[in-house]
């Protein structure tokens, strides 16, 4: 186990939910400001108490994507994609091993979106790679894309706040972009 997995278990995974939330849809003009600030800081750590580490690394490439820096937001994903990868891997196989249904997308109840949240850690690659793949698919082309298109498809049990009130999942949008580049 890597040791900042540890500190990102022991914050708390509602203020990752908000964080995600106002990251993603705050001003063009304030998220350019936010990304300057940190351009300078690791985006494998979180200087922020109140989002974990991986949190901060897959919503640090999402705010890359949305101002349309394709290179910074790839280059983020990269950065940190061996600290979590592997683990959230290891987890998605369990679930499916044990043929474990993925959580719902669109409103849930409140105790489903606590055992989404507990799944915080494939919800983040999930949400990074399809920043990447997204990326890819923007700046380098259909080609470059694919085969992170099919590393998001695998996280299928991830899950993206959308402030709006409901969960979407990465892994179905790559899904989608990536059958009509391959059919």
């Amino acid at each position: 186990m890597y040791p900042l997995l540890m500190t990102v278990k022991e914050r708390s995974l509602k203020n990752w939910f908000s964080f995600l939330l106002l990251s993603i849809f705050i001003s063009p003009l304030a998220m350019a400001e936010n990304i300057s600030d940190s351009e300078s800081v690791n985006p494998c750590v979180s200087a922020d108490e109140n989002i974990g580490d991986s949190a901060f690394w897959a919503s640090t490439a999402v705010q890359y994507f949305a101002n349309q820096e394709y290179e910074k937001a790839i280059s983020t994903v990269d950065a940190c994609f061996d600290l979590w990868a592997p683990d959230a891997g290891h987890q998605q196989k369990k679930m499916n091993n044990k043929g474990q249904a993925c959580p719902p997308v669109g409103k849930v109840k409140a105790r489903t979106k606590r055992k989404i949240e507990k799944n915080f850690l494939v919800n983040d690659v999930s949400m990074a790679l399809w920043a990447k793949a997204r990326s890819l698919h923007e700046s380098q082309g259909a080609n470059a894309a694919i085969e992170s298109y099919s590393q998001c498809v695998y996280m299928a049990c991830g899950r993206a706040w959308d402030p709006k009130g409901w969960f979407w999942s990465p892994a179905e949008d790559c899904a989608n972009k990536v059958s009509s580049l391959i059919n």
